[in-house]
């Protein structure tokens, strides 16, 4: 009996001893496994590069890559793409993250109850309709025409520019004016023909906000993609010319195609893709984005909807929108957790799997930054590296590597602007809200919250600050949005767009 609790005493001794020592294992097991995973994508990432050398000619030299830096952004080539999975992927994987996903299904299923109850006090019946999903959707047929002659367009002009181009650069006597002649054509089609063309078509057929949405961010993608094909093939001729090779590397319209198609917005010739195509994986996450447009719609009907619509018709005063903002909180979160998980990852993973597109790190883990800084390179990786490889890195390739801090401006004022005007024609009027965040606080928040802050307290000033910045966007939008509604003006000129109704509606009512 003795030798039994002695036993037992030991077991508890080397319980307690295993329990203590175990925390200092794990982080010495993980400091360790970091370590090996590093240097196994830095070796991966060697490899690649290497064989990206493939995109310049074979027989162009050290020597010769070395003067291409005055065509390219030094030191490396670009993006380098390998074969990875999207990070919630592999969370869903852990029981424990799975189940916020499932609350926030039963929260979805707590809106639509509510709806329903309160429809069937209200009505005597069950209401089953979507008026507002059809409404923000209408005009269809005029958004697909114009998709179907914007993605025509891109395939068709920026192609053939720079096939013409480069056929006839290395016998051209006059290359700086040839040069010059197409790179005016390719700024004019960019400017003008998805530039101007879709925006007119969504002002003066007057498309309902989700519809303009469709129209105005593909045209920015194609903008985007256009560019980045031009951008990374332009610097492939001229290395060819100058090394005299006989051949001149121009892409065929089936790498170009597939590129439009690629959940990114960097050209390669070749990605890593994947062995077959998990159609049940695609049908899942196509469903997931239809239950995310759902998910907002319950969102908006009970909780934005009867909010703004009292409001709208009270007096303004400061109590009035501290209120407004925090009660915009709510929604205004649950609204950039729909974007981000409808669209930078089931959107944009359903086209990886049905292009076999290997490379699925479309984002990466924003929601621990400590820092805005970490937080802009995080949350959209395929934006950022559009952003970093050809405004920032070609800002300094031009400018010198001194100028930094203008490389970053200019980076904020350009992302700023292609938001604020996103907004602006989607939403039928110009109220830059989203603009002076980003220039103001986001700017500022990127120096204050820089790469050094690494404790926990930086992460819920991070969350807090991004909390307020949702709640001040919700409720400033809506208040404009409902303003204009109850105080039209009749013959407006083009300074009543720019104009905010919501302060002059409130004071007249």
């Amino acid at each position: 009996m003795k030798k039994h609790r002695g036993d037992l005493r030991a077991r508890g001794h080397f319980k307690t001893q295993a329990m203590q020592l175990k925390p200092a294992f794990m982080k010495e097991v993980d400091s360790h496994f970091t370590e090996f995973v590093n240097n196994l994508v830095a070796k991966s990432a060697l490899l690649d590069s290497s064989s990206s050398a493939s995109l310049f000619p074979a027989s162009c030299s050290e020597k010769e890559l070395l003067k291409a830096k005055t065509l390219r952004a030094p030191p490396e080539h670009g993006k380098v793409f390998t074969a990875r999975r999207s990070l919630l992927d592999e969370l869903f994987e852990v029981s424990h993250i799975r189940t916020i996903y499932h609350m926030f299904i039963a929260l979805l299923i707590v809106f639509i109850l509510s709806t329903l109850l309160v429809d069937f006090i209200d009505e005597g019946r069950l209401v089953l309709g979507f008026d507002l999903l059809v409404f923000v959707f209408g005009k269809f047929p005029v958004v697909f025409c114009t998709w179907l002659c914007m993605f025509c367009a891109t395939v068709i002009v920026p192609y053939n520019l720079f096939v013409r181009w480069a056929q006839g650069y290395c016998s051209s006597s006059r290359r700086a004016i040839r040069s010059l002649c197409y790179g005016m054509l390719f700024t004019l089609f960019q400017t003008a023909g998805l530039g101007l063309g879709p925006t007119y078509v969504a002002v003066s057929y007057a498309l309902p906000p989700a519809s303009r949405f469709i129209v105005i961010l593909e045209q920015v993608r194609l903008v985007m993609k256009a560019h980045s094909f031009i951008r990374e093939n332009v610097p492939r001729v001229l290395c060819s010319v100058k090394d005299k090779s006989s051949t001149v590397p121009i892409p065929r319209i089936s790498q170009y195609l597939y590129f439009l198609f690629a959940p990114t917005l960097i050209y390669r010739d070749n990605y890593p893709r994947n062995p077959t195509i998990r159609w049940g994986y695609v049908a899942t996450k196509f469903a997931q984005v239809l239950g995310s447009l759902f998910y907002a719609y319950y969102i908006f009907v009970r909780l934005c909807i009867p909010q703004f619509r009292n409001s709208s018709q009270e007096t303004f005063n400061l109590r009035g929108l501290v209120l407004c903002i925090f009660n915009s909180i709510l929604p205004g979160v649950l609204i950039l957790f729909l974007v981000f998980f409808a669209f930078l990852h089931c959107w944009l993973n359903a086209f990886a799997e049905m292009l076999r597109f290997a490379d699925r790190m479309f984002y990466k883990d924003w929601w621990n930054s400590t820092s805005y800084a970490n937080y802009y390179r995080t949350w959209n990786v395929v934006v950022h590296d559009w952003l970093y490889y050809y405004a920032y890195r070609d800002f300094l390739w031009f400018f010198g590597k001194k100028f930094k801090a203008a490389a970053m401006l200019s980076v904020f004022t350009v992302s700023a602007a292609v938001h604020e005007y996103v907004l602006s024609i989607c939403f039928g009027f110009f109220y830059p809200v989203l603009f002076c965040l980003f220039m103001c606080f986001g700017m500022v928040f990127n120096f204050i919250l820089n790469d050094r802050r690494k404790g926990p307290i930086w992460n819920v000033i991070m969350w807090t600050s991004l909390f307020l910045g949702q709640g001040v966007i919700i409720c400033l939008y809506s208040q404009e949005w409902y303003a204009r509604h109850y105080c039209p003006v009749e013959n407006p000129t083009f300074l009543d767009y720019l104009k905010p109704r919501s302060w002059s509606c409130h004071m007249k009512m």
